[in-house]
């Protein structure tokens, strides 16, 4: 779509679809990691949120009935990550499926030695490929200190997959060095791993250990809801996150 023309409709959007304030005060006042957002910060995330919404459909699974004030609080998780990027980066795919808690995954894999396995396991998120993003309601409103965040893991699974499966190495942009990025996340999540394995208490959610990609989610939840742990522990992936997402979580929350 042009520049104009998008900018014409998404414009229209947001004359049309406005988010109510109280709706908007309500769904977002829960997310303490948003409070050190500036005034123009948090009007852009409303505009961006509202885009979303427009954009995107968010159904109950399990019976749960999808309100206004759980919708706008997804979108405003959803779109954090995104807050100095652009909606685009969520295009090629339209559904977000919410449980009223946690789910089963029912998936097959093969493992290295080609061999097929059926496996059920409990999940509080998953991101498909070109498909949905599902999440628990009740962990997308949990905030504990470590930094939890589900809305935020799964959407950045969907920025990793914007070139493929998901890696934990997303699109760069362009001013970005690969050879950085590569050092820094390689390093952090080698020693991450053995910290793990030899059953160190860690500040972050041990979870990253899973693979590259997790680590990748895992530090994303954390850069924003916990940014000065990202930054003491590994300050080199918090300088990619910080240069990846166009944001610096720490100096705003006056860490």
């Amino acid at each position: 779509m042009p520049l104009n023309v998008k900018a014409w409709y998404r414009g229209r959007v947001l004359k049309n679809e406005s988010l109510p304030d109280d709706l908007w005060q309500q769904a977002v006042g829960r997310l303490r990691f948003l409070r050190g957002l500036s005034s123009s910060e948090v009007e852009r995330l409303r505009e961006c949120a509202t885009l979303f919404l427009h954009a995107k459909q968010i159904s109950g699974a399990h019976g749960l009935i999808v309100t206004g004030e759980m919708r706008v609080t997804i979108a405003a998780q959803a779109c954090i990550l995104i807050l100095n990027l652009d909606l685009d980066y969520y295009d090629g795919w339209v559904e977000i499926i919410v449980y009223p808690g946690g789910f089963v995954r029912d998936y097959e894999y093969i493992d290295e030695d080609g061999v097929a396995h059926h496996a059920r396991e409990p999940a509080s998120g998953e991101s498909w490929l070109g498909g949905p993003v599902i999440v628990s309601w009740e962990d997308a409103t949990v905030e504990p200190d470590e930094g939890y965040n589900v809305v935020i893991h799964e959407f950045a699974h969907k920025l990793d997959m914007l070139n493929g499966d998901a890696n934990g190495y997303p699109p760069l942009h362009a001013d970005m060095s690969r050879e950085a990025w590569s050092e820094a996340f390689s390093s952090a999540y080698t020693d991450f791993c053995m910290r793990v394995d030899a059953g160190e208490a860690t500040a972050l959610d041990s979870y990253a250990a899973e693979n590259p990609a997790e680590f990748f989610a895992v530090m994303s939840e954390a850069f924003f809801q916990t940014p000065q742990v990202v930054r003491s522990h590994y300050p080199a992936v918090y300088e990619q996150l910080a240069s990846f997402y166009r944001q610096d979580p720490a100096q705003r929350l006056g860490a």
